[in-house]
């Protein structure tokens, strides 16, 4: 099985800018969607960005316009650009992968924090 390896979050000032990288151990171009959740405390679990295996993408409407998915199939590497943050973004992020169409996203990361403070 597939695993995920989340990188690059840490603290940030808001307004700034942070790239979130997710390595896979296997290939990922053959999975239906990969997909960016976040976590904040005593908050559940929401999906920031995804990308389906055709290259259409879909945002949460708390991040279109600053955030932006992308993917490397070359290199197994997902990615989430985050720009202009806000201390709201604060929260664990994780890198998903979804093999099939008949299961949600069912292969997760272990998360990365992002902090966005002064």
């Amino acid at each position: 099985q597939v695993q995920l390896v989340e990188s690059g979050g840490g603290l940030v000032q808001p307004g700034g800018s942070l790239r979130l990288s997710c390595a896979a151990s296997g290939s990922i171009s053959s999975s239906v969607a990969m997909g960016w959740y976040r976590q904040a405390p005593g908050k559940q679990r929401e999906l920031v960005a995804s990308m389906s295996r055709g290259g259409s993408t879909d945002y949460a409407d708390s991040v279109k316009g600053r955030f932006t998915i992308s993917r490397d199939n070359a290199k197994n590497t997902v990615y989430l650009q985050m720009n202009s943050l806000k201390p709201e973004d604060t929260a664990v992020y994780y890198c998903a992968l979804r093999s099939s169409f008949f299961r949600g996203y069912d292969t997760w990361g272990q998360g990365t924090q992002v902090t966005v403070s002064s």
